[in-house]
Order: structure tokens, then C-alpha cells, then sequence
């Protein structure tokens, strides 16, 4: 299961990606962070099953102390392959 996560607010330049990298490491899960030229950050997570995404979902949706998450949208079962052998930041 690939998950896509786009991540509105204040999240880029308070620690997000480090943050989601981290955690999802934890979690056991693969796929990248990264900004996008709009302001949210990208997050693609694959394995680890539902509870491991569940738990990333919370995670986003909290974010790291500086950051001031607006809007989490999630989509399951994206067609991109990423490793699920590493979290990259991007």
C-alpha cells in the first residue's frame, strides 16, 4: 500500500520533513518528504500496513512544534513506486 499525503499551513522551514522522516522510519515505512513550490509538503509512505498509515496520518496531522498544520488530504493506493526499505527527505 502506497499512501500520498499533501500537508497545508506553516510546514516548510520548522523541521517538518525531518520530523515526518523520523517518525515514519519508526513506523517502519519507506517513500519521501518533500516541499513543493506552493508552500505544502508531499508526503509518500509505503508498508507497514493500515495501523503503521493510521499513525502517520495522527502524526502529520499534529506536526513538529513549530509547525501549524491547516489541512492533511490523504489518498491510498497510489500508482508510484517507492521504497519501502527507506525514508528519504527530499
Amino acid at each position: 500500500m502506497t499512501t500520498r499525503f499533501l500537508v497545508s499551513g506553516q510546514v516548510q522551514g520548522v523541521g517538518f520533513r525531518w520530523y515526518v522522516a523520523r517518525h515514519a522510519r519508526s513506523l517502519g515505512l519507506g517513500g519521501y518528504a518533500r516541499n513543493l513550490p506552493d508552500g505544502r509538503v508531499e508526503v509518500v509512505a509505503s508498508g507497514g500496513g493500515a495501523e503503521a498509515m493510521a499513525r502517520l496520518e495522527e502524526l502529520l496531522r499534529a506536526g513538529p512544534a513549530h509547525a501549524r498544520v491547516e489541512r492533511l488530504e490523504r489518498r491510498d493506493d497510489v500508482d508510484e513506486a517507492v521504497s519501502s526499505r527507506s525514508f528519504d527527505i527530499r
